[in-house]
């Protein structure tokens, strides 16, 4: 499947018009969690991150699998990024799974609006009675350092063999692959005083041309 890059300034500077974190997706309609990062780390897959900032463990469920392709630049400082921003994802996931909003991970990877939105994300989730289970594939990811602490990183993610599941009867709702199973995602880092680089701004946009094409 070919691939167009996005530039990075265009993405960010657009962010307003795309879904922030969930938006207006609904996951009730689609059976599928709409607008969720959903993954699971392993030690082939997830890139990896530094532990002395003292990071939180986060340990997912057996049926979530993430993929990350080509996650890494060869740049150390854009690596670092990519891999606090893969962190942040599997924060996201470990939290809908568990029905938490108040684990530690969230606050150690979001920060800001950002934390507040994913935390009223998974409240919604769990309100539903849903989880996540499957196999999430990030791709296409592109990153610019805009100074010392700040960067934008734009991705996309493939939620064609990710689905819903019921909490109480651990149903798997399926759905069909379309153009909604893509979803672009756009994020602004910033590095805080650990070290770690932190989402503060996140927004989303289901079926974006740069993610199906």
């Amino acid at each position: 499947m070919k691939r167009r890059p996005l530039p990075i300034a265009a993405a960010l500077a657009t962010a307003a018009l795309l879904t922030a974190c969930g938006g207006n997706d609904n996951s009730k309609d689609n059976d599928k969690i709409a607008g969720a990062e959903t993954g699971g780390t392993t030690a082939s897959a997830s890139p990896s991150a530094s532990d002395s900032a003292g990071r939180p463990e986060i340990t997912l469920p057996s049926d979530l699998k993430d993929t990350f392709e080509s996650w890494k630049t060869g740049d150390a400082t854009e690596d670092a990024v990519l891999a606090d921003v893969a962190q942040r994802i599997d924060a996201t996931n470990y939290a809908i799974t568990q029905g938490d909003v108040d684990l530690p991970a969230l606050s150690f990877y979001y920060s800001g609006t950002a934390l507040a939105e994913a935390k009223d994300w998974v409240q919604s989730i769990a309100k539903d009675g849903y989880s996540i289970t499957g196999t999430n594939r990030y791709y296409n990811a592109k990153i610019e350092v805009f100074d010392s602490a700040s960067a934008g990183v734009v991705y996309c993610e493939d939620q064609g063999k990710a689905f819903a599941k019921d909490r109480k009867t651990n149903k798997v709702h399926k759905t069909e692959v379309t153009n909604d199973s893509y979803v672009l995602y756009s994020t602004r880092v910033e590095k805080n005083k650990q070290g770690v680089w932190q989402t503060t701004k996140l927004t989303s946009q289901r079926g974006h041309k740069s993610c199906t094409a």
